[in-house]
């Protein structure tokens, strides 16, 4: 598999190089210098899960990893379900929270981590990553124990769930976690920062596990798949998919799946009030505001890292950005759909309300819309609770880690202090 540098194109690495490097050269994101179009598509779909996504990462990674060896890490990573569910007769709830953290992100974080263990070579690595709420737990339950990689996961204090804090502070032994007292795009911007500097990079044998990773962006690729497969084939030829979009990751994965040929009518990319790619898509102004805490809060990301990567798939199918529908749903919205989500039967949190609401909305006759369920709603209890007037139990997962003490430490958006901490 070669892939290109989108800032600089002439660095081009293999797969193993960017799974190891995790960045290019000035900040750049690696993306595929191919994408195949597979012909088979409803052979495909026949399959089951993992068998399926083998064939799928296969056909994007080429005969770089045996493919007996990719069958085992997907096996290894893919240990749960992506089930749908129906919420009315025409649309459906990608449900992506059966995992061990109870969120998407398992998928990526698992499978780059078979990924990174296949193909890191010798000597020490450090795994440098920022999460605005998923991404850490999921990074830091797929890399826990694992020999020779150490993991350092930075967070904004006190605009998390607390428990989705507690799911990935509480582990300790390779797994360090640091509260910045600063916002997600300030504790993404100390990452970019430690990427750049060539000494502490070599030193301690950086990467990252955020969605800017082309492993855990690729793993993401299949659960769309996985959508399709199990809706009836008249509803797969005009299906509708919104995304709730914060980094912009989990979009630009089903962006790929199309490219791949799977029949996927159009995208809507669902934002609460951080607005950036709404408002450039409406005015071609890039113009990202501060960035504001909501109730879906890991979508509080005012620079969404893989918007790149977004419009290099747009520039390159020759599609224009203005089939791409977006629009921000704000916190009050955001309590009114849960509460018509609840009467309806279907128990959803803020990150699946706000891609339903946008569905809801933009969605024509003759249309299946399906919207993705980013994490189960016991990791929002607090506000779930609230809103609905109600009692959630906690599942087993998030239970155990409830009752353990925080490990964090605490730290001042300051990257000469992260580095020290680093290098110690």
């Amino acid at each position: 598999m070669n892939l290109y540098n989108i800032k600089h194109p002439e660095e081009q690495v293999n797969f193993a190089q960017a799974v190891r490097q995790g960045l290019g050269k000035d900040q750049g994101l690696f993306f595929p210098e191919n994408i195949p179009h597979l012909s088979n598509i409803d052979e495909l779909l026949a399959l089951p899960l993992v068998k399926r996504s083998q064939k799928i990462l296969g056909a994007l990674i080429g005969e770089e990893i045996p493919q007996a060896q990719l069958e085992q890490m997907v096996r290894n990573a893919f240990t749960f379900p992506a089930p749908i569910a129906k919420v009315e007769d025409n649309i459906y709830a990608l449900e992506l929270f059966h995992g061990p953290t109870l969120a998407f992100k398992d998928f990526g974080g698992r499978f780059m981590a078979q990924a990174l263990a296949t193909v890191r070579g010798d000597g020490k690595i450090t795994i440098l990553t920022a999460t605005s709420g998923d991404t850490g737990a999921a990074v830091a339950h797929a890399f826990y124990g694992l020999e020779n990689i150490d993991v350092v996961i930075l967070y904004p204090k006190g605009k998390i769930s607390p428990l989705q804090e507690k799911l990935f502070c509480t582990l300790g032994g390779n797994i360090r976690t640091i509260a910045i007292n600063a916002d997600f795009d300030a504790c993404q911007a100390l990452v970019k920062q430690a990427f750049d500097d060539a000494e502490l990079r070599q030193a301690i044998g950086l990467n990252s596990a955020n969605s800017i990773n082309i492993s855990r962006l690729l793993a993401q690729v299949c659960y769309y798949f996985e959508a399709a497969a199990q809706l009836p084939k008249e509803q797969r030829e005009n299906l509708v998919v919104s995304v709730p979009s914060g980094n912009f990751g989990n979009l630009t994965a089903g962006l790929i799946a199309k490219t791949l040929g799977l029949p996927i009518k159009r995208f809507i990319a669902a934002t609460n009030a951080n607005d950036t790619v709404p408002r450039y898509l409406h005015s071609g102004n890039w113009s990202p505001n501060a960035t504001v805490a909501t109730l879906s809060n890991a979508m509080d990301v005012s620079r969404p890292n893989n918007w790149p990567r977004v419009e290099e798939l747009f520039k390159r199918n020759g599609w224009a950005l203005t089939e791409l529908h977006s629009a921000a749903i704000s916190d009050a919205q955001t309590e009114d759909t849960l509460r018509a989500m609840n009467q309806l039967g279907y128990l959803c949190e803020p990150h699946g309300a706000v891609a339903y609401e946008v569905l809801k909305q933009d969605l024509q006759p003759g249309e299946t819309g399906l919207f993705l369920c980013t994490a189960h709603p016991a990791k929002f209890k607090e506000s779930v609770e609230r809103i609905l007037d109600l009692t959630l139990p906690l599942p087993e997962a998030l239970d155990k880690h409830n009752k353990l003490p925080l490990l964090s430490d605490e730290m001042e958006n300051d990257f000469a202090q992260l580095r020290a901490y680093l290098l110690k």
